[in-house]
Formats: C-alpha cells, sequence, structure tokens
C-alpha cells in the first residue's frame, strides 16, 4: 500500500524524475564530486551561523559599560580600616555628572566615563568665572579623562574637595591632587590601586585592542600620573602604593598618610 502511493507520487512530480534520471547519468567519480562540494556547502553555512553568533555575543559583551570596582581595603600593618561610604551605589555606577552648586561648588559624581574629559572643559568654559571648587565623589574610571580633567583644574587654579561619607578612588585621586588647595575629610574614602588597560581609556574595545602593548601603555600612563603629581605638588610617592595594589582591590588613605604624602593641604569635618 504504502509502496503503491510512493509511486503514484513519484509519477506525479517531474522534478523528482528529472533528478532521478540525471543522478543515474552521472559516473561514479561526478557522483562524489557531487556529494563532496554538497558537503563542503553544508559545512561553510554552519560555520557562518556560528561565526555569526559568536561575534554577535563578543560585541555584546565588549559593549557592556564597564564599572569601576568598588572593593575592601587591602589588609595591611600601615592601611587603616575602610572608610564609611555614604554614598548610593547607583549614583556611582552612573557616568560623571557634572553640576554647579551653590558657592561656586562644581559637583563632580558618578563614574569618570570616557568623554569626561571635554564635558568638564565645556563646563569650565561657559561657567569658569563662577567656579572655584570642585568636589569629588566618584569611584574613579578612565585615567584619560582624569589626567585631563585634572591638568584644568590645576591649570585654573581650583580647590579640590572630598567630603566625609564620600568616594574618591581608582583615577578620582588624580583629579583631586590636581587642585590648588586639597581639602578633605578624615572620613573621606581616597583610595588608589594599578592602572590596567581598559581603564586607559574605559573602552573595552580599546582594551581589547591594545592588549598586546597594555605594559607599554600603562607605564607610560603611570610616568604621566608620576609627573603630573609632582608639578601639582603631591609627593609622588603616593603612586607608590596604586602599583602595589591590584585592580581588584584598593588601597585606602589615612588622614596621616594624606598629609605626609601632602595629598592634603587642610583635613576638615566638613
Amino acid at each position: 500500500m504504502t509502496i503503491a502511493a510512493n509511486n503514484q507520487t513519484r509519477d506525479r512530480d517531474p522534478f523528482y524524475r528529472r533528478a532521478v534520471q540525471w543522478a543515474g547519468s552521472l559516473e561514479d567519480g561526478a557522483i562524489l564530486r557531487v556529494a563532496f562540494f554538497g558537503l563542503l556547502l553544508g559545512t561553510i553555512s554552519v560555520l557562518y551561523v556560528d561565526y555569526r553568533e559568536l561575534t554577535a555575543n563578543q560585541g555584546a559583551a565588549l559593549a557592556a559599560p564597564m564599572q569601576p570596582i568598588l572593593p575592601p581595603a587591602i589588609d595591611g600593618p600601615a592601611q587603616g580600616p575602610m572608610p564609611e561610604i555614604t554614598t548610593s551605589p547607583d549614583l556611582l555606577d552612573n557616568p560623571l555628572e557634572i553640576a554647579l552648586g551653590a558657592g561656586g561648588q562644581l559637583t563632580l559624581v558618578g563614574t569618570i566615563d570616557p568623554g569626561a574629559g571635554e564635558r568638564f572643559a565645556a563646563e569650565i568654559e561657559a561657567r569658569g568665572e563662577y567656579v572655584q571648587s570642585v568636589v569629588l565623589d566618584s569611584p574613579g574610571g578612565s585615567v584619560v579623562d582624569a589626567l585631563a580633567i585634572g591638568r584644568l583644574i590645576h591649570e585654573k587654579g581650583l580647590a579640590t574637595k572630598v567630603a566625609a561619607g564620600s568616594l574618591c578612588a581608582s583615577s578620582c585621586p588624580i583629579v583631586f591632587a590636581s587642585g590648588k588647595s586639597r581639602i578633605a575629610s578624615p572620613e573621606a574614602a581616597i583610595g588608589v590601586h594599578q592602572i590596567y588597560a581598559a581603564a586607559l581609556s574605559g573602552d573595552p574595545q580599546d582594551a581589547l585592542r591594545v592588549a598586546g602593548s597594555a605594559m607599554a601603555d600603562a607605564q607610560s600612563t603611570t610616568a604621566e600620573i608620576i609627573a603630573h603629581l609632582t608639578e601639582t605638588g603631591v609627593d609622588p610617592a603616593l603612586w607608590l602604593h596604586a602599583l602595589q595594589t591590584p585592580p581588584n582591590q584598593l588601597y585606602y588613605f589615612t588622614a596621616t598618610e594624606m598629609e605626609d604624602l601632602r595629598l592634603v593641604t587642610e583635613l576638615t569635618q566638613d
């Protein structure tokens, strides 16, 4: 019954008959070549689909924003207790927000993202005559942008401040060290760690591209940081703590260390 139905279907299908006749006319070698190229085409199709999926997933991963790490303090004889941070983690995770407050205070809150240096420069150009000090609350981020912000602060002779309960970590102390007056609370959380490829620009795509020369870039950037600290009057030995601290940890400075390293010009409870 089934055989008869199949035969009937084949008799009604001219394409099937032509395919059978064409296959029957081929020599054995030709049949093998057709089978080989068919398998090759199928393999290429599968590989293409896998490649598209892989690159799509990789692109999505690289496009994800890289947030600075907020680790506990390193344990050590010279390390004080981790200061209490009262700022909302959501605010710290957001891209750097720049706002002019009362008394000529320009507040910088959030992650120093790529482009933050340009936004800060635009703000200073627009409202520079009103700005007297820069108040920081940031987990850090792009070292390139932190240096750009710091150089402009130094050039304009602005003061920098970190209040009690606020955070200034990773690349943020570079900005803080740039102030003509550097005012901090003993309860401020100011800490450093090693720079790494992604932090040079804050862009994971760039980090992937410069992976082969990351060591040279880190050394060059470290030299820029030390030169900048020297120019602003901060003891460059401060950055030794950064070099000795893994990127996934932070070294928090005690009030005594901040004074000894000339990181602060004034300690205040405000």
